[in-house]
C-alpha cells in the first residue's frame, strides 16, 4: 500500500509539471465518473450504449478527443473545464482616496485535480503612499549621547521622509530590560536610580515604554523625547525583543494606520532571546499579546522574551517592516537576526546616532526596492508556484519558484507575477468544500483573496431507477448500471452466484490467477465466462495462434505450426521457432563432419578453438601456431648428430621438406612453409628454402653514392662552363670598345706652361 501511495503521489506531481510546461496530459482510465474527473486529462462518456458487450466501464474514461473518435457525442461527454472568475479586479492607482497597489484583489477558481491553472498578479508601489514610522530606542546608560541627538531629529526625520511621501507620522518608544534580577538591580536606591555612577541621574528601568504614539506633530515629538532621561541595567543584552513585540501588537496604543509601517530599532548592544527569562525565574512563554499599562509601560516580569520566530510572524501579520540601526560592535549579531526576519534591513549607526536620518532613508529605499509575493493559508494539497517578471525584458521562461521575488525595483516600476495553482493531493482527492487563502506582499497591507473549489462531481442528468437498459434490475447513472443485489454484469444480465458478492468477485473466475488480467486481456468477462476476441481462444483467452516465436520474420520459421503460443515443428526441425534443422548435410565434407574440428548444430558447423570457416576448414593464425614445429624439424634436418624429439611442438601434425626454393605464405628467416588441413582431419606442414635474392642494400647504397658524385661533378662542370662563357663575352666586349676609340691631341685650357719670361726694363733703356 505504501508503494501505491508513493507512486500515486509521484504520478500526480509529474502530471502537474507536464501540464505547466504545456505538454498534453495522458489520461489514466478510471471505473467511475467521479474517479475519472479526478484523473488529469480524462473525460467521461455517459451515453448508455457507448460500450460494446463485455467492455469494462474504464473504457468510458478517456481523453475527450479519443471519446469523440469512438463516436461519443459532445453532449454525452462529461469534461468540466477549470474556470477563473474575477470577483474584484480594480486597476492599479496612486489616488490618495483609493490607493490600489495589488491587482487583482479577489479571485474564484474552479479546478480539476492535477490540471494546473495560471493567472497574473501585478504590483506597483503607489507614489506618495503614507508612512508610519515608530522610533524604538535603547535607553540603557551607554546610549546617553544618542538620546541628546535624537531629541533634535524629529523635524529632520519628517522632512527627509516627506521627500518620499507627503503623509508621514512618527512615534517614539524606548526599552531597557526586565525589572528583575539579574537584569536590573533590586536594591531600592539602585532600582530608583540605576546609573552606574552617582554623577548621573537615571530613571527606573522598564522593559518597554510607549512615549509617543504615531503623530504628525513634530513639536510634540520633540517635547516628549526631550523629557526622556537615560536609564540603566546590569547586563549587556537588552529587552529589545519585548519592545518589538509590544510595539507590533499594541495596534491601538501605537496608532498604526493601514499604510506603510516602519519600525526603527536603535541600540548599541545585543538582545535577550526566548529562554533567557528563566534566569529571573520567568518560565511562562511569551503570549504575543499587548500588556501595556495605562501609562504605556511594560515591565516584562510575567512572560519570557519572545522568540525570533514569534517576532517574524507578528511583524509579517501586522505588515511592519523593521530597520535595525545598531553600532559597529553589534552588527554581526543583528545581521544574523535580520536574515531570520523577513522585510528587515540592517544599518550601521554612529556612536552618537548622528547619521540615523540618512540611515533610515537608505533602509527605507532598500525595503521598498525588494518585492516578495507569498501565499498564506493555502489548503493542503494545493501547490502554489510563482514566476517573476521583474522587468519587461524577462520573458515567460523564468523558473518556477516557491514565492515571487524581485530586487532593485524603482518607484513607479510595475512588476508582474505568474501564479500557478494545482490540486495534487496524495490520492487525487477533491476539496470537500470551497477553501480560501491569500497572496500577500511582505510589508504591504493589501492582499489578494483566492477562493478554490474542485470540479469532481458528475451531474449527468440521466439517473433512472429500474432502467430498461439495466434489464429493470438496476439503476442507470452516467451511462453505467448499478445492479441490485441479485444481479451483476454490464447491464445486470447475470445472476449473482451465492458465493459472489460483487461483479469484481465474478470477474475473478475469468482470470488464471489473482494477478492476471481478465481473460488475459484478450476478451471480455460475461457472467463469469471469457468471450475471446480475434484469434485468441482458451478458457481464459490465453491462447493465440499468432504469438509464437518467429524466424526470418516467419511464424515458427515456416517450418511448423503455432498452437497456443508454442511451435509444433515439422520433421527435421526443432527449437522454439522451428529454426534448427536436425540434418547434417551442410556440415558434411568428403571426410568427417566439420573436418573433425567442430560439431554440427542446426546443420551448421560450430568450430573448435583455432579453427574457422564454413566447414571448420581453416586454421586460425596457422603460421605462428606451427612455427615451433617447423623450427624443430628444420633443426633435426640440419643436425648430423643427436636429433630432438619434435612430438611435443608438432603433436600429430605431419611435416614434409620440399626440395628446391619455394614461396609459401608463412616465412621465417630463410624458410617458408604452409599448413594444410585435409578432409579427414589430418594436418600437414610443408616447408622449404626461400628463393635466394640479391641483397639490394649494397646496390641501393652504391647507386646513391654514385648518383651524388655524378651530380656533384655535373654541377661543377656546368658552373665552370657558365663562368667561362661569361668571361669570354666580357673580353670580346672590351676588344670591340678599344678598336672604336679615336685618340686626339687637345690642349688642356687649364694647363699653364712651366716657363716664364721676364723682361728687365733697365736692359731695354740701355739699348
Amino acid at each position: 500500500m505504501v508503494g501505491f501511495f508513493l507512486l500515486g503521489t509521484f504520478m500526480l506531481y509529474c502530471v502537474g509539471q507536464i501540464q505547466i510546461q504545456g505538454i498534453p496530459l495522458i489520461c489514466v482510465s478510471q471505473p467511475s465518473c467521479s474517479a475519472c474527473l479526478r484523473s488529469p486529462g480524462c473525460a467521461w462518456c455517459k451515453h448508455k450504449d457507448f460500450l460494446k458487450s463485455g467492455e469494462s466501464t474504464e473504457r468510458r474514461c478517456d481523453t475527450a478527443e479519443s471519446l469523440r473518435t469512438r463516436r461519443c457525442e459532445q453532449t454525452d461527454i462529461i469534461n468540466p473545464q477549470s474556470e477563473l472568475v474575477f470577483l474584484k479586479n480594480n486597476e492599479l492607482s496612486s489616488d490618495p482616496d483609493s490607493v490600489v497597489q495589488l491587482k487583482p484583489q479577489n479571485l474564484l477558481f474552479k479546478l480539476r485535480v492535477g490540471v494546473p491553472q495560471t493567472f497574473s498578479v501585478s504590483f506597483k508601489r503607489a507614489e506618495g503612499y503614507p508612512i508610519d514610522l515608530y522610533y524604538l530606542m535603547d535607553l540603557s546608560f551607554s546610549m546617553r549621547d544618542d538620546l541628546d541627538t535624537i531629541k533634535n531629529l524629529g523635524q529632520e526625520i519628517l522632512s527627509t521622509l516627506k521627500n518620499v511621501t507627503k503623509k508621514v507620522r512618527v512615534g517614539f518608544g524606548s526599552f531597557v530590560d526586565k525589572v528583575a534580577l539579574p537584569y536590573v538591580s533590586q536594591v531600592k536606591d539602585k532600582k530608583n536610580n540605576p546609573c552606574p555612577s552617582r554623577l548621573y541621574t537615571c530613571q527606573p528601568a522598564f522593559s518597554f515604554q510607549n512615549i509617543l504614539g504615531l503623530t504628525q506633530d513634530v513639536a510634540e515629538f520633540k517635547t516628549r523625547v526631550s523629557n526622556q532621561i537615560i536609564s540603566g541595567n546590569l547586563d549587556s543584552p537588552e529587552s529589545g525583543f519585548d519592545a518589538i513585540m509590544q510595539a507590533a501588537v499594541c495596534q491601538g496604543v501605537i496608532g498604526w494606520n493601514n499604510v506603510t509601517r516602519i519600525l526603527v530599532y536603535t541600540s548599541d548592544d545585543t538582545f535577550h532571546i526566548a529562554g533567557d527569562g528563566r534566569l529571573a525565574g520567568i518560565f511562562e512563554p511569551n503570549d504575543g499579546k499587548c500588556h501595556l499599562n495605562g501609562s504605556g509601560f511594560y515591565d516584562g516580569t510575567k512572560y519570557d522574551y519572545p522568540s525570533v520566530g514569534q517576532l517574524a510572524r507578528v511583524l509579517a501579520a501586522n505588515n511592519i517592516q523593521l530597520i535595525f540601526a545598531v553600532t559597529e560592535d553589534s552588527v554581526a549579531a543583528y545581521k544574523a537576526l535580520s536574515k531570520l526576519i523577513p522585510q528587515s534591513v540592517l544599518g550601521v549607526l554612529k556612536n552618537d546616532s548622528s547619521n540615523v536620518v540618512q540611515l533610515i532613508l537608505e533602509a527605507y529605499n532598500n525595503l521598498s526596492s525588494t518585492i516578495l509575493l507569498e501565499h498564506h493559508g493555502a489548503p493542503s494539497g494545493l501547490d502554489v508556484t510563482y514566476r517573476s517578471h521583474c522587468t519587461p525584458a524577462e520573458g515567460v521562461n523564468t523558473p518556477w519558484q516557491r514565492r515571487g521575488e524581485c530586487m532593485n525595483i524603482k518607484l513607479n516600476q510595475q512588476v508582474d507575477f505568474t501564479v500557478s495553482l494545482n490540486i495534487s493531493t496524495s490520492e487525487g482527492e477533491c476539496l470537500k468544500e470551497k477553501k480560501q487563502f491569500f497572496l500577500k506582499l511582505q510589508g504591504i497591507s493589501e492582499t489578494l483573496k483566492v477562493s478554490v473549489e474542485t470540479l469532481c462531481d458528475c451531474d449527468c442528468h440521466d439517473r433512472e431507477q429500474q432502467s430498461t437498459h439495466c434489464n429493470e434490475k438496476g439503476t442507470l447513472n452516467c451511462g453505467i448500471c448499478s445492479c441490485d443485489e441479485d444481479h451483476l454484469g454490464q447491464r445486470c444480465e447475470c445472476d449473482r452466484p451465492k458465493d459472489m458478492i460483487s461483479a469484481d468477485s465474478m470477474d475473478t473466475t475469468c482470470g488464471q490467477d489473482s494477478s492476471s488480467l481478465l481473460c488475459s486481456g484478450h476478451g471480455s468477462c460475461e457472467c463469469g465466462i471469457c468471450v475471446c476476441q480475434g484469434t485468441h481462444h482458451g478458457d481464459f483467452c490465453q491462447c493465440d495462434d499468432n504469438s509464437c516465436d518467429r524466424h526470418n520474420n516467419m511464424l515458427c520459421g515456416g517450418n511448423g505450426q503455432c498452437d497456443c503460443g508454442t511451435c509444433k515443428c515439422h520433421a527435421n526441425y526443432n527449437g522454439s521457432a522451428c529454426d534448427c534443422s536436425t540434418l547434417t548435410d551442410q556440415c558434411r565434407t568428403a571426410g568427417k563432419l566439420c573436418n573433425g574440428q567442430g560439431t554440427c548444430q542446426c546443420n551448421q558447423c560450430q568450430c573448435n578453438n583455432d579453427f574457422f570457416g564454413m566447414n571448420c576448414s581453416k586454421i586460425a593464425d596457422a603460421c605462428a601456431k606451427f612455427l615451433a614445429c617447423v623450427t624443430c624439424e628444420l633443426a633435426n634436418k640440419e643436425s648430423d648428430g643427436l636429433k630432438s624429439n619434435c612430438s611435443r611442438p608438432c603433436g600429430s601434425v605431419k611435416s614434409t621438406w620440399v626440395e628446391g626454393p619455394q614461396e609459401f605464405p608463412c616465412r621465417e628467416d630463410t624458410i617458408s612453409y604452409k599448413v594444410e588441413l585435409f578432409p579427414d582431419g589430418n594436418i600437414l606442414v610443408l616447408y622449404a628454402d626461400l628463393p635466394r635474392s640479391v641483397d639490394k642494400t649494397y646496390v641501393i647504397i652504391g647507386s646513391s653514392v654514385s648518383s651524388i658524385i655524378f651530380i656533384g661533378i655535373a654541377v661543377i662542370l656546368i658552373s665552370w662552363l657558365m663562368l667561362e662563357f661569361h668571361y669570354r663575352r666580357e673580353y670580346d666586349s672590351f676588344l670591340k670598345a678599344t678598336e672604336t676609340v679615336v685618340w686626339k691631341n687637345i690642349e688642356n685650357p687649364l694647363f699653364q706652361d712651366a716657363t716664364t719670361i721676364v723682361m728687365n726694363p733697365i736692359h731695354i733703356q740701355e739699348d
